[in-house]
C-alpha cells in the first residue's frame, strides 16, 4: 500500500511536489457528514508556500483517492530549540468537500441574491420528489451549477442520479443545507458524499447496502480489535409533533387564521422502557404530504434506546474498507460473547505513521462514543432549524 499527499488550490490545480517527510496522518471519511483528518509535515520553505488559505489537500491511496478537501488549519507551527529541530514542523488539519457544501444555508428563493429575497412576506422552499432528487436540488440550486454564480463551489458537479428514495415532500428556510439533506435521507436510509474525479467535485446519492451476511467482524475472523456494547433508556418514545401556525398570530397580522395541525409518531420503545414524550415544533407544515411525520421519524433517531455499538476493526485480506464494504452499509459484528449485532458503519480511517512504516484502516460502526455528542448535535441542530423557520413579525 502506498500514500502520496497532494496540495491543490480551490480549482483543483495541483501545488508541486507530493509532500515528503509527514508523519501522523489521518484522514477520516464520516457517514453524511464532512470527513476530518490531520497531518504533520516539517516545515521546508516549499511545503510552506503550498500550505494556504484557500488550498485543498488530496489523499491518495494506491492512487486512488481516499480523501479531499479544503485546509481548516493550513499552519499550525512549531519550533523549540530542543525538541523540534529546523526548520521546525507544521500540523495541517483538513476535511473532505461536503465541508464546502455545509457552508451553505436553504435559500427560500435560490435564484436571488441575499439582498433581493421577498421582503413583503416570507417565503419557504417547498420541494416534492424522491430523496435523492430533493437533496440532489438543494445542492444544485445553493451551492452547485445552478445556484448563482456569487455561490457556486468550483468545479461541483452532480454525479449520475442512482434511482433512490421514496417520494417525500421537505420545507425548509434558511436552514444549514446538510442539515436539510439529512431530513430528508435519514427516512430513505440513504447516504451522499463527495468524491474527486479528475477535475471534478461530484456530488452524489447513494444507496448503503445489507452486507450482515458477507461482512462480518469477529476476534476468531481476525478482523476485530475492540468492542464496547451499552444499552440506555429512550430518550423519547412519542414525538408529539405541532405544525401549522399560530391562529392567534395570523388574526393579529390580518390574515386568515390557521389551525394548528398535531400529528403523534411513536417508536414503540414504550412496551419495553416506558413512554417517554417529546414535543417537535414543526412551524408552518401540514401532514398533508407527510412532513410532520418525517419530522418525528427523523426525531427518534436522536430519542431511540441508546444501544450503542463501539468498535474498532482492521482490514484484511478478505475484507477491506472502501472495496468490500462503504460508509453507510449495515455489517455485522460478532462479539466474544457469542451475540451478533448488526449496525451501519459511521466512519472510516486512514492512519499512518509516516510513508514508510504502512497504514492502518478502522472502521466505526454504530454510534460508538458519538452518543452524546450526537444529542448535543441533535440539540443545536434543532435550534438552528428552528431560527430559520421564524417567520418576520410586524
Amino acid at each position: 500500500m502506498t500514500i502520496e499527499l497532494w496540495i491543490t488550490d480551490r480549482n483543483l490545480a495541483v501545488q508541486g511536489d507530493p509532500l515528503t517527510g509527514w508523519r501522523g496522518l489521518s484522514a477520516e471519511q464520516r457517514y453524511r457528514e464532512p470527513g476530518a483528518g490531520t497531518v504533520t509535515v516539517t516545515a521546508y520553505p516549499d511545503v510552506m508556500a503550498q500550505l494556504q488559505p484557500g488550498n485543498r489537500l488530496v489523499v491518495v491511496r494506491d492512487q486512488q483517492i481516499w480523501m479531499s478537501g479544503p485546509l481548516e488549519v493550513p499552519q499550525d507551527y512549531e519550533w523549540d530549540l530542543e525538541g523540534n529541530a529546523d526548520p521546525g514542523e507544521v500540523t495541517v488539519n483538513f476535511t473532505d468537500d461536503l465541508a464546502r457544501i455545509a457552508g451553505y444555508l436553504t435559500y427560500p428563493e435560490p435564484a436571488k441574491t441575499w439582498a433581493t429575497q421577498t421582503t413583503t412576506t416570507d417565503v419557504v422552499r417547498k420541494i416534492t420528489a424522491t430523496g435523492e432528487t430533493i437533496i440532489r436540488q438543494l445542492v444544485d440550486e445553493n451551492c452547485g451549477p445552478s445556484a448563482i454564480p456569487a455561490r457556486q463551489i468550483p468545479h461541483l458537479v452532480l454525479d449520475t442520479p442512482a434511482g433512490v428514495g421514496t417520494t417525500r415532500t421537505l420545507t425548509t428556510r434558511m436552514e444549514p443545507l446538510l442539515d436539510a439533506c439529512r431530513t430528508v435521507a435519514v427516512p430513505d436510509e440513504i447516504g451522499f458524499r463527495t468524491q474527486q474525479v479528475g477535475t471534478q467535485i461530484r456530488f452524489g446519492v447513494y444507496q448503503p447496502r445489507d452486507l450482515t451476511r458477507t461482512a462480518r467482524f469477529s476476534a476468531g475472523i481476525g478482523n476485530l480489535r475492540k468492542v464496547s456494547f451499552t444499552m440506555s433508556a429512550p430518550l423519547g418514545t412519542s414525538e408529539l409533533v405541532m405544525g401549522g401556525d399560530d391562529p392567534a398570530q395570523q388574526v393579529s397580522d390580518g390574515e386568515p387564521a390557521n389551525q394548528r395541525a398535531y400529528v403523534e409518531v411513536a417508536s414503540g420503545a414504550a412496551a419495553d422502557w416506558y413512554r417517554v414524550e417529546k414535543l417537535v415544533q414543526s412551524s408552518g407544515k401540514t401532514d398533508a404530504d407527510g412532513e410532520l411525520t418525517q419530522d418525528g421519524v427523523l426525531a427518534l433517531g436522536n430519542d431511540n434506546p441508546q444501544a450503542s455499538l463501539t468498535t474498532e476493526t482492521i482490514d484484511t485480506v478478505d475484507l477491506q474498507a472502501g472495496r468490500d464494504y462503504q460508509l453507510g452499509d449495515q455489517v455485522a459484528v460478532v462479539l466474544p460473547t457469542g451475540l451478533t449485532l448488526q449496525d451501519i458503519v459511521r466512519s472510516i480511517r486512514l492512519s499512518a505513521d509516516d510513508a514508510d512504516t504502512g497504514e492502518q484502516v478502522t472502521a466505526v460502526i454504530g454510534n460508538g462514543d458519538s452518543t452524546t455528542s450526537a444529542s448535543l448535535v441533535g440539540t443545536v441542530r434543532d435550534l438552528a432549524y428552528r431560527l430559520g423557520q421564524i417567520e418576520a413579525r410586524g
